[in-house]
């Protein structure tokens, strides 16, 4: 499936308009269109359905979700719930695309109230891993002017060389504005679009698609007399067609009714104080001779005369509407400019004609072509978090705490109870978990499990005698093992009584280790246990490994943590692109680390022609596309790579922990790799959202059936 994300350059640039065209574009190629409209933006005296997704809905029949109100998205960002904000609306849109070929998402419109329109439309993009469509609107500018606009928004989206940047839609071009321009509208907007080509370097370099240029048409912004009317509060003397007829020009009569005649013509409102019989009288002239005027709006609460509105009787019988309102003439003419210019939801015609006037100007076999070519996902980091929640909802699994009176493991079991990620079973007394949560000011959930370690571990004994008797345990020395939480889960685990464990916010990694390779064993096929990272970028989820556990692995050890690391991203919906990292790339170095990195490359090839793995590479060649086209240009994986292999402990950790911290993303893990059951290390560092999802990792992994 492909998703087009609608990015406006500012305010005004008809996208609303433009969604519509597009939806129906698309159609006409014979795909199978949805539209979300992530974030509500109402104008002024909107009380009802949010406006582009009602249009959308009644023009082309397709029902997408409600949109979150703009209060709830505002208090959401003051809070700084930005991750929480994104994962809901991956959540909608997860919805909305089901059965879909393509998507239309429409991006916030930048105003003085919401200037973090453009930057949270950046978030949005990426976040449904969108290609972007560009909005705008010339608004009276130049060429020039509106080309450096384009540009500098195409900057929040990667700039022209970012693959996901792909087209720009320019609406609203009028004809005749300058002594070069053609007054035809239609031929303005063709010129327009091709010295755009040759001024913009977003365009003249082919990086990004010129899809329409969209000329300004009168009629498809004229508003009905009814809307007016509406807009006004006004009284209704004489309703006429005032459903049908609209407003494409206004007059404010001020001169005679001589020097106003020549005014009077199709689509004209004419405005003017209700004593002025003698336009009165000539509007109702025209209209009697067949000129469907807009109408007449009567202003500073004069009533017409009675006979001058008898001898319009014909003038009214023939449809022309008569509106009055209490403000003088300049007040209304304030009023009439502040009228808001969006196609109200209920204007069925104007919607659809504005839909086939904008599909008709947008490239939609490039379009087509565009949705129907290989599209490899990008797993954006609000896309990952909610797969993992609904996927770990949908396991429901039962996962031990063996430090369960620990407040960041006490606050994430509250947590992950609360959102269905997984059953948690914390070991601790009962007591001291709940002084805990009376000292976090959380209440626990009444069918939130504890287990008293004193009550139970006795039962735990003999089966571990008999797991390790082939290690000499004896059942004295199996108690006093049993003493160390860690080890009592692990037991659990062996006997099936749980299906996970996640422990190391206050114990080492050798602490979780050692009683898992113990008493849980390698799973068939592997020869070690390694450990894997999620580290959520800004714009995608890549995979490190192995950062935890094995300080220096030999080349068949390495080539095996790149197998299991390929088979962990692979897992949890990652296609791996596996880059074996050392300081040399290629043929470039000598030396035992090269040597090595070499040596493990090459064995994991061999084990698994069939995946992408490529090294030694440097990690800038291995993740910028720029330098891996220069230092490494016939590798698979150089700039592409979204699995990273360090070549010792040292090097991994260090790099996993400055990324973390330098760029200020999440990381996700350790996950363990190669264990017949799923045990999972946490840092002693871990944050409260650490530990939840990697107690939903440890859900997936128990129901994958898989080791990771």
């Amino acid at each position: 499936m492909h998703t087009f994300f609608l990015a406006p350059t500012g305010f005004g640039v008809g996208l609303t308009s433009t969604s519509l065209g597009l939806i129906r574009a698309l159609q006409r190629a014979g795909l199978k269109v949805g539209f979300f409209k992530p974030i509500a933006q109402p104008h002024a005296g909107d009380d009802g359905p949010e406006r582009s997704s009602e249009l959308v809905a009644r023009t082309h029949g397709l029902n997408a979700p409600t949109p979150l109100s703009l209060a709830k998205v505002e208090r959401m960002l003051g809070d700084g719930l930005l991750d929480e904000l994104l994962e809901d609306i991956v959540g909608m849109y997860n919805n909305a695309a089901a059965d879909k070929d393509v998507m239309i998402v429409e991006g916030m419109v930048p105003t003085k109230h919401a200037s973090y329109a453009a930057r949270i439309n950046a978030h949005l993009a990426r976040s449904v891993d969108a290609e972007v469509i560009l909005v705008s609107a010339p608004d009276n500018e130049t060429v020039s002017e509106l080309s450096d606009r384009i540009e500098i928004l195409a900057q929040l989206f990667g700039g022209p060389r970012d693959p996901h940047l792909a087209g720009l839609i320019v609406n609203k071009v009028r004809g005749g504005q300058s002594d070069d321009m053609p007054r035809d509208a239609v031929e303005a907007a063709r010129l327009f679009g091709e010295r755009l080509k040759e001024h913009s370097p977003l365009l003249r370099d082919g990086d990004v698609r010129l899809l329409g240029c969209i000329p300004w048409q009168d009629e498809m912004n004229a508003p009905r007399t009814r809307d007016v009317a509406d807009l006004l509060d006004a009284s209704v003397l004489n309703a006429g067609d005032y459903e049908q007829r609209r407003v494409q020009k206004i007059i404010l009569c001020a001169p005679s009714a001589p020097n106003t005649v020549h005014l009077l013509k199709p689509g004209v409102l004419v405005v003017v104080p209700g004593d002025r019989d003698d336009i009165i009288l000539a509007a109702c002239l025209a209209a009697m001779n067949g000129v469907p005027l807009a109408g007449l709006l009567l202003c500073s609460g004069l009533a017409p005369d009675a006979r001058v509105m008898e001898l319009c009787r014909s003038a009214l019988q023939s449809g022309l509407p008569v509106l009055t309102v209490k403000t003088g003439s300049f007040d209304t003419a304030g009023d009439l400019s502040r009228m808001n210019k969006e196609i109200p939801v209920d204007d069925r015609e104007r919607a659809e004609r504005v839909t086939e006037f904008v599909a008709e100007h947008i490239d939609f076999e490039w379009l087509k072509d565009r949705c129907g070519a290989p599209h490899e996902l990008r797993l954006s980091p609000p896309v990952f978090r909610y797969q993992l929640t609904q996927r770990a909802n949908r396991a429901g699994k039962r996962i031990v705490l063996p430090e369960g009176s620990e407040p960041r493991t006490v606050q994430a079991a509250a947590i992950c109870h609360a959102r269905g990620i997984a059953r948690c079973v914390l070991l601790a007394k009962p007591d001291d978990v709940q002084a805990v949560a009376q000292m976090l000011g959380i209440v626990l959930p009444e069918d939130l499990e504890v287990v008293d370690p004193d009550l139970v571990r006795s039962r735990y004994v003999e089966p571990m005698v008999e797991l390790r008797k082939g290690k000499s345990l004896n059942a004295p020395m199996a108690e006093q093992q049993l003493e160390d939480n860690v080890v009592l889960g692990t037991m659990m685990l062996a006997l099936d009584e749980v299906d996970g464990l996640v422990s190391g916010a206050i114990h080492t990694t050798a602490n979780t280790i050692r009683p898992a390779l113990q008493l849980i064993k390698t799973a068939p096929g592997y020869n070690l246990v390694s450990s894997v990272f999620f580290m959520l970028l800004p714009d995608q989820v890549v995979v490190y490994g192995d950062c935890a556990v094995n300080p220096d692995p030999s080349a068949s050890d390495l080539a095996e943590i790149a197998l299991q690391s390929a088979a962990s991203a692979q897992s949890f919906g990652i296609t791996p692109r596996v880059a074996m990292i050392s300081y040399s790339t290629g043929d470039s170095g000598t030396g035992a680390d090269v040597d090595k990195v070499r040596e493990a490359t090459r064995i994991a090839q061999e084990k698994r022609p069939d995946l992408l793995i490529d090294g030694p590479l440097q990690y800038d060649a291995a993740a910028i596309a720029s330098v891996g086209r220069q230092k490494a240009p016939d590798s698979p994986v150089a700039g592409r790579a979204n699995v990273f292999v360090f070549p010792d402990l040292n090097t991994g950790n260090t790099t996993y922990k400055a990324v973390q911290r330098s760029a200020d993303c999440v990381s996700i893990g350790p996950m363990l790799q190669g264990l017949r059951k799923p045990v999972n290390d946490l840092s002693r560092g871990a944050l409260v959202d650490d530990i939840v999802y990697t107690i939903a990792l440890t859900a997936i992994q128990a129901d994958s059936g898989k080791d990771g």
